[in-house]
């Protein structure tokens, strides 16, 4: 079960929203893995933690994302593997 009780999303400024949107996934589908991982991991590319996941749909996904407290993380992209 996850440790963290919020998720921030950038809608206004259009950054994790707009990069997860690029990859054809939806803010539902990034919180369903975030919150269901199959497999956590650190990203080779950037250092930050991540996770692979199943979406509802069951396309098989990368989320990586940035711990902003002991309870919030931000999502920073995700995409189909």
């Amino acid at each position: 079960m996850p440790w963290w009780q919020f998720i921030i999303w950038n809608d206004d400024l259009g950054e994790n929203v707009d990069k997860i949107s690029q990859h054809g996934l939806t803010i539902e589908d990034v919180e369903y893995v975030l919150m269901n991982p199959k497999r956590r991991v650190t990203s080779k590319s950037t250092g930050r933690p991540a996770v692979y996941g199943y979406t509802p749909d069951g396309d098989y996904i990368f989320v990586v994302y940035e711990e902003v407290d002991d309870v919030t993380i931000e999502p920073i992209t995700a995409y189909i593997v």
